[in-house]
């Protein structure tokens, strides 16, 4: 297993407080990270933090707004100043709301692509200086699902998520002469508490909605957590410029 060891790689997670992003966090202290927690909300961020922490290994938090430039690039440099580099870039901060395309005010689309298009970018960018200049690194795009199909009740969100896989390939395309990797994740549902209180489901309700996926059973962090230690390490070396989907197989007959 030591092509998937994380031993002292030095590891930025966006939207590191909750749900997915968490799991990511966890999974690299697990394979032998030091973990950065970057979010807009101090307070989740020291919790997730403290659990790294607990884990063995060594966290720090920065408060970031990932479509701020100057708040990105204060991200990038305090990492720098207090681990020496960037191994591992996870751009999981993100969000979306269910809107009829009709509705969508030019406003709520601009703020959607914001957060999950120009937040990516923009991390992309900073992170991607320091890498170049040392000649390794892993960039690890969270899109969804969503931007794999059409997306009638999120079309904004598809739209912006099919965007982070398109500047994926175009990354993997630039900086593999610098020995940077650059892949996506692609999640279905995954059940966050975030989630579960937005679609107010209950226990039984996910059960339900689940049933007919090919691996019958919700989503949780950790799936997500395990792509990303494996994109994140040695064993995907040979790998980039690709999206992983992982669903449960819930997309195999599309969307609907």
């Amino acid at each position: 297993m030591s092509a998937f060891d994380l031993t002292d790689k030095i590891a930025i997670v966006t939207g590191g407080g909750t749900g997915i992003g968490k799991g990511i966090a966890l999974e690299f202290a697990k394979a032998g990270a030091h973990v950065v927690v970057a979010s807009r909300r101090l307070e989740v961020i020291e919790k997730a933090a403290a659990e790294v922490e607990a884990l063995g290994r060594r966290s720090m938090v920065v408060q970031t707004d990932i479509i701020e430039k100057e708040q990105v690039d204060n991200l990038m440099d305090k990492t720098v100043n207090e681990f020496g580099r960037i191994d591992i870039l996870v751009n999981n901060a993100g969000g979306s709301a269910a809107w009829p395309f009709e509705k969508i005010s030019p406003k709520g689309w601009d703020i959607i692509m914001a957060i999950n298009l120009k937040g990516t970018f923009l991390c992309c960018q900073s992170a991607g200086k320091v890498m170049i200049e040392q000649k390794s690194g892993k960039i690890i795009n969270i899109s969804s699902v969503a931007g794999l199909a059409a997306s009638i009740n999120i079309p904004h969100y598809g739209a912006a998520k099919a965007g982070v896989i398109n500047l994926t390939k175009t990354l993997a395309a630039l900086w593999g002469q610098y020995n940077i990797n650059v892949n996506c994740i692609a999640p279905g549902l995954i059940m966050t508490e975030i989630m579960q209180t937005a679609l107010q489901m209950t226990d039984e309700d996910v059960k339900e909605s689940t049933k007919s996926f090919p691996i019958s059973r919700v989503g949780l962090p950790e799936d997500i957590g395990y792509a990303s230690v494996f994109l994140a390490s040695e064993a995907s070396s040979f790998m980039t410029g690709q999206t992983l989907t992982i669903d449960g197989g819930a997309t195999l007959g599309g969307l609907g």
